[in-house]
């Protein structure tokens, strides 16, 4: 047993006889009898202690204490006692490079993790307090299930590394009793071309060309507005995709492509074509942001895509101002209402363009790895679980293969022109 045990109560004196005895100290009756003592691991003396008749408990204490720092699975009482609030604070400034992720994640922990777990101490983390938590998120009707999932994968991360850490024995939520919230999934519905057709000619003429380029080449909506003139090979056929245009705290920034995924996109004639157009009748400007970070080093570019004042495309302006109107003149949205208002329309945001690019590619039967390259998707198993539906089904491509097989050839014909 590490450590020892202290008895508040009683004291060892020189007795009459010159040999110790034990005899009641001034605390004796009052408060906590037991104090548990041991060294830790940093040198540092720590401590509990337990009631009167409770000796076997602060034993057992320290035993349990032992074991855990020969199995490597020690945990400071003391810095435990760091609120799950405190310690995702801390967590978040170290987390990720990326300003823009960084503020995400602690927007959701702030709005949905810390009204509920935010003041517990880590040390008294079960998986009964995770459970809680995924149920909060799950009766929230303001919080989609993909978003829930977002959140309790937030949480799990901020309790994994305080595991590493050496605050927590074990992450809660790898307990077997709890699971992640549900999230439908739902299918997408590539638009029709007509519909595209339909967004495109209801924008303004400086715009249109984005649709070709979303829905030709299957760009993100910021990797358009970073779109540059360097960026354009037409005599090689081909779009690189190196950087996107995103808002960090109302502040725009340039920024490599999501997950820093830059890659070579096919340039179908059309869209180069619609491209030279758009550089013809509205030259490209030079544009100077700072990079991944408001306070990050100048970078310029000269960009394809700029509004009527010769900046770049703000996506909300853009999505209120131009695109919701496009849409409802298209018939894929209500009009506005009578305070000008359209209603959400998620599924018909730009990123409709990147579904309709995939859907065209799979049905002319490009493989799914090319798919998932052109859309910078980081695996293959993320397109195939968004876009498998749109497969075109091979139960015929089956029943065909088989059939040569096993079925005679048809017979030959018997007109004029077998005759010799």
């Amino acid at each position: 047993m590490a450590g020892h045990i202290q008895d508040r109560w009683f004291k060892v004196e020189p007795g009459p006889d010159g040999k110790p005895v034990k005899v009641k100290s001034d605390r004796y009756g009052v408060g906590l009898r037991y104090r548990a003592r041991y060294i830790g691991p940093d040198g540092s003396e720590k401590s509990k202690s337990f009631p009167d008749r409770q000796k076997r408990l602060a034993e057992q204490w320290l035993i349990d204490i032992a074991s855990d720092m020969s199995r490597g699975n020690y945990v400071d009482p003391r810095a435990a006692r760091i609120t799950f609030k405190k310690y995702a604070e801390k967590w978040l400034t170290a987390h990720t490079a990326d300003v823009s992720s960084q503020i995400v994640t602690e927007q959701r922990l702030r709005l949905h993790a810390f009204p509920v777990i935010g003041t517990r101490p880590l040390d008294s983390f079960r998986p009964e307090h995770i459970r809680q938590l995924t149920s909060a998120l799950e009766a929230n009707p303001a919080v989609s299930g993909a978003y829930a999932r977002n959140i309790y994968g937030d949480v799990r991360a901020v309790l994994s590394a305080a595991v590493d850490d050496g605050l927590l024995s074990r992450n809660p939520c790898s307990a077997k009793s709890v699971r992640p919230p549900t999230a439908e999934r739902r299918r997408v519905v590539p638009w029709l071309p007509t519909q595209v057709q339909a967004v495109r000619a209801a924008l303004p003429q400086r715009y249109r060309t984005m649709v070709d380029t979303g829905a030709g080449c299957g760009l993100r909506q910021g990797e358009i507005v970073g779109l540059a003139e360097e960026a354009i090979d037409f005599e090689g056929g081909t779009l690189r995709v190196v950087r996107q245009v995103k808002l960090i705290r109302g502040k725009a920034v340039f920024a490599p492509p999501k997950c820093g995924k830059e890659r070579d996109v096919p340039l179908p004639s059309y869209v180069a074509e619609a491209l030279r157009i758009h550089m013809d009748t509205f030259k490209p400007v030079e544009i100077t942001l700072p990079w991944r970070k408001p306070d990050g080093p100048k970078v310029t570019a000269r960009l394809l895509f700029t509004n009527s004042a010769g900046g770049i495309v703000w996506r909300s302006n853009f999505n209120v101002q131009d695109w919701k109107p496009a849409l409802a003149l298209a018939g894929l949205i209500p009009h506005a209402g009578p305070d000008g208002k359209y209603e959400s329309a998620r599924e018909h945001g730009m990123h409709a363009l990147r579904h309709f690019y995939a859907s065209v590619l799979l049905d002319a039967g490009e493989s799914i790895k090319a798919v998932s390259q052109y859309l910078g998707h980081t695996d293959p198993a993320l397109t195939l679980r968004v876009y498998a539906h749109l497969m075109p089904s091979s139960q015929e491509r089956t029943r065909n293969a088989v059939d040569r097989v096993f079925l005679p050839p048809p017979p030959e014909p018997d007109g004029p022109e077998t005759a010799p």
